[in-house]
């Protein structure tokens, strides 16, 4: 026999070729998913990364910008003295370590009618308190810091500049404009500043490392780098300048991106050492800079390529093997056998409807047989449960994102919810414990000066608690445009609720009008939480009385009214039960007490700032625990009258 004629050879050709086949379509879809896998992995994580980085710039810049702000507001509320201001301004520079310097500024002549300029300035070189006037030597009024909110009216963070004649260092300065009136008229008075030494973003960026090789950096509106490994770029170079220069028109792409304040992950060189990367770039949101990221692509890809060569040693071993075994045993092997190896192929490529030939039932083949066709079926079986598993699980994820977003669609996310309503400071917060949840909130203008705002929670989670939800605040805004008191609504929508609800679904709510002019507040409420009612000087108190019974369940339930009233300052805090009852490890509950003490530790903050007190709190209170129910918090402050 001849060899090339011979079994062993076809054999050895046949399977060979179709094992190698096999492996090379296995290798190749295995290095595919994984460097698939872990580009996914990395752009994650180097999303992840980015925005934790970002979010540690923005807690210090929006803890900055609380400052000024707050001066500014002083300034245009009550009067100031020389003495006044100055003592201000040393205690803002004194106890906000984060603040290099700062100043009040005031336009020319109107301080002191004999002075041209006042701008007293308290700045820390060296960690030292120093103070000095921006006399006419500095002009302050020709710089960026004071031009810019006098032209446009809002605070600004600057381009980082050299502060020449005042803190005389690099920095950027958050500037906030303050009015006062003359002669009834608001007319621009002068600008507080808070200026910030940019060493501390450089060691922020700086401790980003990605491998031996990767790195972060930082680029203001303008490209200007202004954080970078290479300290000769820092404040000399752009990062579009180099891009261009390079004629790198990826990097010049990015460049761009960045520069608009867009985020993304993208495949480019590295600045540094020039060779391939991905850059991860993500917006400051105050200061309009951009944080960049960049990932080596050498040193993450590393493993997949050593795996990547294991594996093709490993083939191309299991291919001698395989040679060695099948030239032993090629005289045993007989027709059948290759008839099931010719099965084992269309097994290999998927192929499931294959036939075999009757063999004998009493020997090794036969039995092998009869397992090739069982092992078939059950193939067979398998794949088409798989199939249907897959596609209904699909499908309920699907309608699951579907239901969260018309129920979110459902509530008010415009910040703030009325602009150019100043009587009004409203927040609301709702974070659902599953995909969809039972807790719903609403507030809306019944005409110029009634607001008509609710907090509810309904019975269950899920798909049916969205839907009755829906159905619930979409018969509040109907029945609120036709009667004019809290109790006729809560009574009108519990008939309609209560009406064919097989299901015994329902929801309790705290409904409340208030006049937005004369602070007057009318509410009912349909077995809710009583709101916590946060008065400016007489503390805390509860919104109690005019309770009934829940929506939904008796349809011929009465509702009281209850009447307060709402000072200036004063504010209201509404929340469901996934507040108070949040749980820790230990199962115990935060209970009304800890939510009260979280309201009065920030109850002359703005309406954002005590929804963010009140999930602080929790959030610190809970832990790692799991949330346990959905959580809405909303905050009204009024501020007064309109004006």
């Amino acid at each position: 026999m001849r060899i090339r004629s011979g079994i062993a050879f076809r054999l050895i050709v046949a399977i060979l070729a179709a094992c190698a086949v096999i492996f090379t379509g296995i290798f190749s879809y295995s290095y595919y998913c994984s460097r698939r896998l872990i580009l996914k992995k990395i752009e994650e994580n180097a999303h992840n990364l980015a925005l934790r980085t970002v979010n540690r710039i923005e807690i210090v810049l929006r803890s900055v910008e609380k400052i000024p702000q707050n001066v500014a507001y002083a300034m245009e509320e009550s009067s100031y003295t020389r003495d006044g201001l100055l003592k201000m301004l040393r205690t803002v520079v004194e106890n906000n370590p984060e603040i290099y310097g700062s100043t009040i500024s005031f336009e020319p002549y109107l301080f002191d009618r004999g002075l041209r300029l006042f701008g007293p300035y308290y700045y820390k070189p060296e960690g030292k308190l120093s103070f000095v006037y921006l006399d006419e030597t500095y002009d302050y009024p020709v710089w960026d810091w004071y031009t810019t909110p006098r032209k446009t009216g809002a605070p600004v963070w600057t381009e980082p500049y050299f502060d020449k004649g005042g803190g005389n260092i690099i920095m950027s300065t958050y500037s906030v404009p303050f009015y006062r009136s003359i002669d009834g008229e608001k007319q621009f008075a002068g600008v507080v500043t808070a200026d910030v030494y940019l060493s501390w973003l450089q060691d922020i960026v700086s401790s980003v490392k990605i491998g031996s090789t990767g790195y972060a950096f930082l680029i203001s509106k303008n490209s200007i780098i202004v954080t970078h490994p290479r300290k000769e770029l820092i404040m000399k170079a752009t990062l579009r300048g180099i891009a261009e220069a390079r004629n790198d028109a990826r990097l010049v792409e990015v460049a761009r991106e960045m520069m608009s304040g867009k985020s993304g992950f993208v495949p480019s060189r590295s600045i540094a050492t020039g060779r391939p990367c991905w850059i991860a770039y993500e917006p400051v949101p105050s200061t309009g800079w951009s944080l960049g990221i960049i990932f080596p692509q050498g040193e993450l890809m590393a493993d997949v390529y050593t795996l990547s060569r294991i594996v093709v040693l490993l083939g191309c071993g299991g291919m001698l093997v395989l040679v060695t075994v099948i030239v032993v045993i090629s005289r045993t092997i007989t027709r059948p056998l290759r008839v099931l190896a010719g099965a084992t192929d269309d097994i290999a490529r998927g192929n499931l409807d294959f036939t075999l030939p009757p063999f004998g039932a009493g020997d090794e083949v036969g039995a092998l047989a009869s397992s090739f066709i069982s092992m078939r079926d059950s193939l067979k079986r398998y794949i088409r449960e798989l199939t249907e598993t897959t596609a209904a699980k699909e499908r309920m994820e699907s309608e699951l994102t579907i239901a969260r977003d018309i129920q979110m669609s459902m509530l008010p996310k415009q910040s703030p919810p009325f602009p150019g309503r100043r009587e009004l400071d409203i927040h609301a917060v709702l974070e659902p414990a599953r995909e969809v949840g039972g807790d719903l909130y609403d507030y809306f203008f019944l005409d110029d000066g009634r607001l008509c705002f609710l907090v509810g929670d309904i019975s269950g989670k899920g798909v049916p608690a969205a839907l009755f939800m829906a159905m619930t605040i979409t018969l509040i805004k109907a029945t609120a445009r036709q009667v004019t008191h809290p109790e006729e609504i809560l009574a009108r929508v519990n008939r309609q609720l209560t009406y064919q609800n097989d299901s015994c679904m329902f929801v309790t709510l705290f409904c409340g009008v208030l006049n937005t002019a004369t602070g007057e507040l009318s509410y009912s409420n349909a077995g809710h939480n009583p709101p916590l009612l946060v008065r400016r000087v007489n503390g805390i108190e509860e919104v109690a009385g005019a309770s009934g019974t829940v929506l939904g369940i008796d349809e011929k339930a009465v509702y009281a009214r209850g009447e307060t009233r709402l000072a200036p300052g004063d504010a209201l805090v509404m929340y469901t039960d996934g507040v108070t009852e949040a749980f820790d490890g230990e199962r115990e509950m935060f209970s009304e007490e800890r939510l009260k003490a979280a309201v009065k530790a920030c109850r002359g903050e703005s309406a954002g700032a005590i929804a963010a007190c009140v999930l602080r709190g929790v959030g610190e209170f809970v832990g790692g625990a799991p949330q346990s129910d959905d959580l809405t918090i909303v905050v009204i402050r009024y501020a007064g009258g309109k004006g």
